[in-house]
């Protein structure tokens, strides 16, 4: 399932196609927005997101052999809730 699609789904169960739009970016606005702030965003019964730093490490350009240093960086992480799929309840 795409965005388009959610917000699809959303509009047919709750109200009308622009507002079905607006909401669902209004939720993944907040999301990316706490992200930023390297806040921990849990969404009971589907999983959460947070925020790790990635220590820097040597990698190999595939083209040319040569050694390149990739700099630390922050990267998002999803864990999925046990009860997405039939897990403890």
């Amino acid at each position: 399932m795409n965005k388009n699609e959610l917000i699809e789904k959303v509009a047919t169960v709750t109200c009308a196609h622009t507002e079905a739009k607006d909401a669902v970016n209004k939720v993944f606005e907040e999301i990316v927005n706490a992200l930023r702030r390297k806040e921990k965003v849990v969404i009971q019964n589907f999983g959460s997101f947070h925020v790790r730093l990635k220590k820097p490490y040597t990698a190999r350009n595939p083209k040319t052999g040569e050694k390149v240093t990739v700099p630390a960086r922050y990267v998002v992480k999803f864990t999925l809730s046990p009860k997405v799929f039939g897990g403890e309840e």
